[in-house]
């Protein structure tokens, strides 16, 4: 469900006062961020100096570390909270941000006094990242009803009541609040299960998003896709017919286009190379990249992006029937080009081929990236918080890289090593869908050359999530289930 936690700015010490819940910074120095005088705004009265008190506790100042603390509040018993910052740098915040959601889960509302320093938006979204939930007439503890974010009460302050936020932290903290939501969103797309999440659904979720967002859309279905060998062929064997979605959104004035492509495979039985049932159970899950890229395009009229970015999701479902394609099919991908299917479990690369062919062909983009999970040895090779980057451009390497940093969603370079080429010859058609030896040696390179044949050679990155789109329990900002990776990296790299 979309995140139920509601996030409120206050830049004065006044709207802390009487506050149910407060929560106050401290940093390796085991100081609070907040000048003295303040904690008597908040009517506090502590036992013993704060610093003695996070002694007592053998606080570190790390991120994640939080102490309750009673405290008098007139004639009653209030609550504070300290809570660690670590460095201040993105990753401690949104880990800081997260563990204060789950400790006041259940709770109606908790003010944040946010740090003098850091990333502010990072902060935000982990803290209301950890409040999302997914349920489907399951009851249980509901999280945090309201989030204030509060400035004013460190030191050198300024605004109301003697202080405020710093320049652009309210800024800040409304922006990872809105890169929250828009993660929400990929997160529900993704844990939504298959019974309901047919390709069809996942394109009407994406014109819902479009009529929201301002996009203009366009859902090709099976009558429009005669030329889409790959997603035709995958999709053949379900009762649920396949989707191509086409996103648009294009600002005045902008700089350059930008083409996302994403896996939108609503459930992956393996087709007639089954799955094991244990490596079945998640593959609702497999349209991870194209609810990624679905949720990116939700947010950039939001966050001004100064390119224009067309969003490609190639949804279909890999089912098993008579009508399914079987190992040894010669099929036809956009463009003309032919493929020996040798493994029908290595079906994302053939309706994302299509759509990278089309892109390359008919939208004359600057730049291609597409995001998919597809492959279980980039999950092997990297666990499950790194993604896999290829690319045949260094700069847009090296910019998805920071983007991806400062997202708090890491990837790691992987080569692009062309003497593995050859292994995807094929004696009948133009290339086979996976090494002809069947080796399973380099399969996350292998695939990624694979698709390389459809970038038509122009600036082009493919980020393997297999690993961290999924997750098996909380982490940090991290909740069980779809995680929603790549919303944070491209909505940086795009609106950066």
């Amino acid at each position: 469900m979309p995140i139920e936690t509601t996030p409120t700015f206050a830049g004065d010490r006044d709207a802390v006062v009487n506050a149910e819940l407060v929560a106050l910074p401290f940093g390796t120095d085991l100081t609070l961020g907040v000048e003295e005088s303040s904690l008597a705004a908040l009517r506090a009265e502590l036992p013993v100096p704060p610093g003695a008190l996070l002694a007592h506790y053998e606080a570190k100042g790390e991120a994640g570390e939080v102490f309750e603390l009673p405290v008098m509040r007139g004639d009653g018993v209030g609550r504070l909270l300290l809570y660690g910052t670590g460095d201040c740098e993105g990753r401690a915040l949104r880990k800081a941000g997260a563990a204060l959601a789950r400790k006041a889960k259940g709770r109606a509302s908790l003010t944040v006094v946010v740090p003098e320093r850091g990333d502010m938006a990072a902060l935000a979204e982990g803290a209301l990242l950890a409040t999302y939930t997914f349920t489907i007439g399951k009851g249980g503890a509901k999280p945090v009803g309201e989030i204030q974010f509060a400035g004013g009460l460190h030191t050198g302050g300024s605004g109301a009541g003697g202080g405020g936020f710093a320049d652009g932290q309210e800024d800040a903290l409304r922006r990872g609040a809105a890169v929250a939501r828009a993660t929400a969103l990929a997160r529900d797309l993704i844990n939504m299960p298959a019974s309901v999440k047919t390709p069809a659904w996942l394109a009407e979720q994406a014109a819902a998003v479009a009529a929201d967002s301002g996009l203009a859309v366009r859902i090709r279905d099976e009558t429009d896709l005669g030329e889409f060998g790959g997603i035709r062929a995958v999709g053949q064997g379900s009762v649920s017919p396949p989707r191509l979605v086409e996103l648009s959104y294009s600002p005045e004035g902008a700089r350059a286009h930008v083409v996302l492509v994403g896996k939108g495979i609503t459930f992956d039985t393996g087709g007639l190379s089954l799955k094991p049932t244990e490596s079945m159970k998640a593959m609702k899950t497999d349209m991870a990249g194209g609810a990624a890229v679905i949720a990116t395009m939700s947010a950039l009229s939001a966050f001004a992006a100064p390119v224009r970015v067309t969003g490609l999701v190639a949804c279909a479902e890999n089912a098993i029937s008579g009508s399914a394609q079987r190992p040894s099919d010669v099929i036809r991908q956009y463009g003309g080009r032919t493929v020996e299917v040798l493994n029908t479990d290595a079906e994302g690369r053939l309706v994302m081929a299509d759509a990278l062919a089309y892109a390359d062909a008919e939208l004359d983009p600057d730049v291609m990236i597409d995001i998919a999970t597809l492959t279980g040895a980039a999950k092997v090779a990297l666990g499950q918080r790194v993604a896999a980057l290829y690319a045949t451009d260094e700069s847009l390497a090296g910019e998805l890289l920071a983007a991806g940093e400062a997202g708090g969603e890491p990837l790691w370079r992987m080569p692009l090593v062309d003497d593995y080429r050859s292994d995807l010859d094929s004696d009948i058609a133009d290339l086979a869908n996976v090494d002809r030896k069947m080796s399973g040696a380099a399969g996350s390179i292998t695939a990624a050359l694979f698709l390389r044949e459809f970038t038509g050679g122009r600036s082009w990155a493919h980020l393997d999530i297999a690993g961290p789109a999924r997750a098996a329990a909380d982490d940090a900002e991290i909740t069980k289930g779809g995680t929603g990776y790549g919303v944070r990296l491209l909505l940086r790299y795009l609106a950066g």
